[in-house]
């Protein structure tokens, strides 16, 4: 037993998973520095922040506690987690001995000779010593299942909190353009009525009247797509949080405030809050303690077995009254020829360890990734608004002159038409871009880990 001990120790059956080396080095793509080189800060405070710090609107905050306590996805994470609890429990339970209760009773009788009756009352109990680390690897796997589960828990709460963010915005944002095309509405509706009285008076030809008829009447179908973007969203939004489709009470844009400074971090520093990513490492952990689980089976099953009654069946003869039986049994089973099962078996073993390693590592340049795209994002559209605020105010400028030279008879309402339809497309421009920067902030806040352990 103790070469054998010697022997299992050499081949790392009892071993605990340690992390492998990988390169994280540059897996971020931080701010642009003014050379065009990339730069990355130290500390991840931004993906710590819980999401109330984050999104303190406060009919958010009850929109993602209604979507945390009641999203069919959340309450199938759950249950996964309970599942899993459940087969750890019984991994721990497989060290103690099994015992089982199987009664018997017999009634016999030769040539139709008085019968007799025979009882057995039998426990029967079986222990596997768990000496070559099978039971051991098999708990020790189940537990990093555990937690590769409680992982994906916390993978499904970050996303059902960005996504409820991300619909809550793009309603607040349909909000504002279908106010900025109401006002439109009015402007061109001014501008046709004007040209109507300029044309009864003989300055204007009727198809300068029908070309503003026309930017109004496109006014009025853009107002109406906006109303039906903004009746999806709510039917979207409303089954995320779990209740039927229904309007969702919500506030202004323009009272939103999120962060505007970040700091991102680098490597497994960063990567610590990532759900996703340490639920990589907990499954290859567990293909770990699986290939060690493999390698046990080659060495012998030591099993113990006993089993005790109160019986009148003594064999031969019948004893009556029953009398108590007992007996123990030690058993060693040592493979020898399995068909190539156990060797196949370990092979298969160590190819999903080099499967989980590959997807792990695939993970934290995906995770990577998702924070450069996320500040490039924020960081593109927050120029383009400051951009985009300059053409409107300008084009707003460009309006009042257009409507000046009218009044002069220096020119003709149709200057006012076009000056007013590129308006409305700056200043739609310049929503989206704001609304893509809170986007943004939400990826950022999502690619970051979520804040949520």
């Amino acid at each position: 037993m103790l070469s054998a001990t010697m022997m299992m120790g050499s081949c790392g059956i009892y071993s605990k998973y340690e992390r492998p080396d990988i390169n994280t080095d540059g897996i971020i793509r931080d701010r642009m520095s003014a050379s065009g080189m990339t730069e990355t800060t130290d500390t991840a405070s931004f993906g710590n922040l819980p999401w109330r710090q984050v999104f303190t609107d406060p009919m958010l905050q009850g929109l993602i506690q209604q979507g945390i306590d009641n999203n069919v996805n959340m309450r199938n994470a759950a249950l996964n987690v309970k599942m899993v609890e459940a087969q750890l429990s019984a991994a721990k339970l497989a060290f103690v001995p099994q015992f089982t209760f199987t009664p018997q009773a017999t009634v016999s009788s030769w040539d139709f000779d008085k019968a007799r009756q025979t009882y057995s009352l039998p426990v029967n109990a079986s222990w596997t010593i768990d000496l070559f680390g099978n039971l051991l690897n098999q708990k020790r796997s189940a537990q990093t299942a555990l937690l590769a589960t409680k992982d994906y828990q916390l993978v499904v709460k970050t996303q059902i909190v960005s996504n409820i963010a991300n619909l809550y915005y793009t309603l607040l944002m349909l909000d504002r353009q279908l106010e900025i095309i109401n006002e439109m509405s009015t402007l061109t509706k001014d501008t046709w009525d004007v040209m109507k009285m300029q044309m009864e008076l003989g300055r204007y030809r009727s198809t300068s009247v029908q070309s503003a008829e026309a930017a109004h009447y496109n006014v009025l179908a853009r107002a109406e797509d906006m109303k039906r973007q903004i009746r999806e969203t709510e039917n979207a939004l409303s089954i995320l949080i779990g209740q039927p489709a229904q309007a969702i009470a919500r506030g202004k844009l323009a009272n939103q405030t999120l962060p505007t400074e970040f700091s991102t971090g680098v490597g497994l520093q960063f990567l610590a809050n990532r759900a996703d990513v340490h639920r990589a490492e907990m499954t290859l952990a567990g293909c770990f303690y699986d290939v060690n689980t493999a390698r046990s089976r080659f060495y012998p099953k030591i099993t113990i077995s006993g089993s005790g009654a109160y019986t009148n069946n003594g064999g031969g003869m019948i004893v009556n009254p029953g009398k108590i039986l007992a007996s123990a049994i030690g058993s060693l089973v040592q493979p020898i020829f399995m068909n190539g099962q156990l060797k196949a078996g370990l092979v298969v073993a160590q190819a999903k360890y080099e499967q989980a390693y590959n997807n792990w590592q695939n993970a934290i340049f995906q995770a990577g990734s998702e924070v450069s795209n996320a500040l490039v994002k924020y960081n593109s559209n927050a120029a383009k608004s400051k951009l985009d605020a300059h053409q409107v105010a300008v084009l707003r400028q460009n309006v009042e002159h257009a409507k000046m030279l009218v009044s002069e008879s220096s020119s003709t309402y149709l200057e006012v038409i076009q000056a007013q339809s590129s308006l409305l497309n700056a200043e739609i421009s310049q929503l989206t871009d704001d609304f893509n920067k809170m986007q943004a902030v939400v990826s950022l806040y999502q690619a970051l880990g979520g804040g949520v352990r």
